[in-house]
């Protein structure tokens, strides 16, 4: 059986260091946040962006784009944050068709409160890592 030669062999062991870099800290990432905050990866990113956003509200399709997630997961981790008393989903005054996320007092306080659970981890993980390259 003919093998074509690989035109750069290093190209398939950085994809595979990169996920592995990516699996170990989303994975502590998931197990600080819920052991500390009681929140899920999915929800404390939400919950991140929202407040980055100037007014502190988004569309969800504006989520969306931001993400990882795919719409159903993204309306599900939305759904778990309004259960729990985090978020408000409101129609959009300018477009009916469109929801509009926006953290509550509540919301923004367990997010204030995760912040730093959440950069101590990525400081953990990515921090050496930078230093390492």
């Amino acid at each position: 059986m003919f093998q074509m030669a690989d035109p750069d062999p290093d190209l398939a062991e950085q994809w595979r260091q990169l996920m592995s870099c990516y699996h170990g800290t989303a994975c502590a990432l998931e197990r600080e946040l819920s052991q500390r905050h009681g929140l899920g990866l999915s929800e404390f990113e939400t919950l991140d962006l929202l407040m980055k956003a100037p007014d502190c509200r988004r569309l969800v399709h504006e989520l969306l784009a931001s993400t990882h997630l795919t719409q159903s997961a993204l309306s599900r981790t939305v759904a778990r944050l309004e259960k729990r008393g985090l978020v408000t989903r409101s129609m959009c005054a300018n477009d009916r068709r469109s929801v509009t996320v926006t953290p509550t007092e509540e919301g923004r306080s367990v997010h204030a409160e995760a912040l730093p659970t959440h950069r101590a981890v990525l400081s953990e993980h990515l921090g050496a890592r930078s230093t390492r390259a």
